[in-house]
């Protein structure tokens, strides 16, 4: 079975997105973008919701970087039941069915999975313990009144066992966790 990875950029107060803020929160370097690249160098399957296929969609469309080159490149399934086919973006296709029809697409896949952002795609996914590793990069900015998108608003309860720490850019700190079974007292 394919490995689900759930990445989710945040500032330190769990916000996924903030009044007037650039893409990592302004806080873009070179580690990071090698660590970003070298994620999207490895072969897998990005996963994404609606909201988050329709920004990237458009992003992509008229970019010619190396990362949104890379990641048209890659076969990519949005999880929507309003979306209609033909998608815009290439390597694209649809999920219907809504987040269980992932753990199909788990048994299906040769490769492994990575979710990015889809902030209530993955906690349907965490619910039905489809979520194999989440991954959190944490920027060093408290949004406070300007943070939107609280990452964990509604998400079930969930025990987490920390797999992997990781600084980049001497600012930004990389947790890894794997879903532990267990319910936190």
């Amino acid at each position: 079975m394919a490995e689900l990875t759930a990445d989710l950029i945040l500032s330190l107060d769990g916000f996924a997105g903030g009044v007037d803020t650039a893409a990592f929160f302004g806080f873009s370097g070179p580690e990071l973008e090698g660590w970003v690249g070298d994620a999207l160098g490895r072969p897998h399957v990005v996963v994404m919701g609606r909201v988050t296929y329709e920004a990237l969609a458009q992003i992509s469309a008229s970019a010619t970087d190396a990362i949104s080159t890379r990641m048209t490149e890659l076969p990519k399934v949005v999880v929507s039941n309003t979306l209609q086919e033909p998608l815009t973006w290439p390597n694209t296709r649809l999920l219907r069915g809504g987040p269980a029809e992932l753990q199909s697409l788990k048994r299906q896949s040769a490769d492994p999975l990575r979710m990015i952002g889809s902030l209530r795609l993955l906690g349907s996914l965490l619910e039905l313990g489809l979520v194999d590793t989440l991954r959190l990069i944490i920027c060093p900015l408290l949004l406070g009144g300007d943070g939107r998108e609280p990452a964990y608003a509604g998400y079930p309860r969930t025990g987490l066992d920390l797999t992997g720490t990781k600084v980049l850019d001497s600012r930004l700190v990389v947790l890894e966790y794997r879903p532990s079974g267990g319910q936190p007292g």
